[in-house]
């Protein structure tokens, strides 16, 4: 599918009282978009598959609904640095945001150094895609080790106090993620949030409360990654 094609597609699915519904709804606050929902946008890459050339072209229309199909076609493989540091300060947010933390960012070359890079910057949501690459990085390299995530449990007791909305839900996310990937890192998990909670800021006594809840519950599903460690071999 071209670009002029897949722009076409773009605006026959247009809806601007869908963008409107939301904005109202889910606070997803954009400039121009074409009022797409996340389930058409999804029905559309999967005719198109994956094509990195089509992407970053989408992505250079400005069409807020075009960068959003731009993360699901483009190759995690194929992204570069320069590309993660040219989209994400265009992030306006949540929504875009973690469409390319999710589906791209955690699964790139590049999700460890850029965690830990942005995990410290200043506007909302190139922050929060730090905690939301972590969080999705959790499921995206199931052969890691757990010292990869316990290297992480510093990033998040130092931002526990950020209170941005976006940013505290990212860092809750990304601390019951791992709490949530096997057995040892729940234990490990559970014990940073109890770290956060002493922490004297309303924003931490939110994340820790809620990440505990959730860590500790009886039907808590933890998963067993890395496998060849968590679950046992067939006899």
């Amino acid at each position: 599918m071209t670009l002029k094609e897949t722009i076409t597609r773009l605006h026959n699915l247009a809806d601007p009282e869908k963008a409107a519904y939301k904005q109202a709804k889910y606070n997803i606050v954009t400039n121009n978009a074409l009022g797409i929902y996340m389930k058409d946008l999804n029905v559309l890459a999967r005719e198109i598959g994956k094509n990195t050339d089509l992407a970053l072209a989408l992505f250079d229309t400005g069409l807020y609904d075009a960068r959003i199909l731009c993360s699901k076609i483009m190759r995690p493989a194929a992204v570069t640095e320069q590309m993660m540091e040219k989209w994400t300060p265009t992030f306006e947010n949540w929504e875009i945001c973690d469409s390319f933390s999710m589906g791209l960012y955690s699964k790139s070359n590049f999700a460890k150094m850029k965690i830990n890079e942005w995990s410290s910057r200043k506007p909302e949501f190139e922050k929060r895609a730090a905690f939301a690459t972590m969080a999705s990085y959790c499921m995206a390299d199931k052969k890691a080790k757990n010292e990869v995530y316990e290297a992480f449990f510093p990033l998040l007791i130092r931002e526990a106090t950020d209170d941005r909305i976006y940013v505290k839900k990212a860092v809750n996310w990304a601390l019951r993620s791992i709490g949530k990937r096997n057995k040892d890192l729940n234990k490990s998990a559970i014990q940073v949030a109890y770290k956060i909670s002493e922490i004297d800021a309303i924003a931490a006594h939110w994340i820790a409360k809620d990440a505990i809840k959730e860590l500790t519950g009886e039907k808590l599903n933890v998963l067993d990654y890395p496998r060849h460690i968590y679950r046992p071999k067939s006899i």
